[in-house]
């Protein structure tokens, strides 16, 4: 009788694993079903979208929105000589690209908020920094960018995050700790809090919102999977 119970136990668990698994694995590859079916964008009624902008990277190359088009893409403000928040969001950007390398089509970009002293060269000294202290920066698609500072400031804006010189700020320069979550139309998006609030960005010094930012990366890859519905 036991054997008989213990035969019929595991060909319901077979059974289950060919007929109900699969449509999990389908709805949440493919369908992007998650925590958030799709995530908000931010000042959708108003149709806001990142402004254009052209600078250059660490290569003395020019990246504008046409390098990011057709990519999902993390951004963030910093500044090379920051002597408190930025080593952190630095770390926690590349715990993203470690995390995210197995997705094709995201990039990570790092605007610099002191473009003077924050030169093409000067970023490859931060990169090598860097990783002497064991933060690991893939260039392949991960660009920090310099230009004109007005431009970048006014840039800034558009992404609702703080750019500017700040005297009384740690290293003369105040700017947001947030990364930014932008599709492939140049929207931000954001999932919801656990009080149901649009996050708009997430906090790059907090490990919490990195695992958040990571599962919310996945929801939008899977949102653009998703099969086009016939009108």
């Amino acid at each position: 009788m036991q054997n008989r119970n213990s035969k019929n136990s595991t060909a319901i668990t077979i059974l289950f694993l060919i007929l109900i698994v699969p449509v999990f694995v389908y709805n949440y590859f493919v369908k992007g079903y998650n925590n958030f079916v799709h995530l908000e964008i931010v000042m959708e009624d108003e149709g806001h979208k990142i402004d254009t902008f052209s600078l250059i990277n660490q290569d003395n190359q020019i990246i504008n929105n046409d390098s990011l088009k057709e990519n999902i893409y993390i951004a963030n403000f910093f500044f090379t000589n920051c002597p408190n928040i930025c080593p952190v969001m630095t770390k926690n950007m590349s715990y993203l690209q470690s995390n995210l390398k197995v997705y094709p089509n995201i990039k990570f970009v790092s605007y610099t908020v002191d473009p003077v002293n924050d030169t093409p060269e000067r970023f490859v000294e931060y990169i090598e920094e860097m990783k002497k202290k064991n933060i690991n920066i893939d260039l392949q698609n991960w660009d920090f960018l310099t230009g004109d500072k007005n431009k970048i400031y006014k840039l800034a804006a558009s992404y609702f995050a703080s750019a500017r010189e700040d005297s009384i700020a740690p290293g003369g320069f105040l700017h947001s700790e947030q990364f930014f979550l932008i599709d492939k139309e140049g929207r931000i998006r954001a999932g919801k809090d656990k009080n149901d609030n649009v996050m708009g960005a997430y906090d790059g010094t907090n490990e919490i919102h990195m695992k958040n930012l990571i599962d919310d990366v996945k929801v939008l890859m899977a949102e653009y999977q998703k099969p086009i519905k016939d009108k």
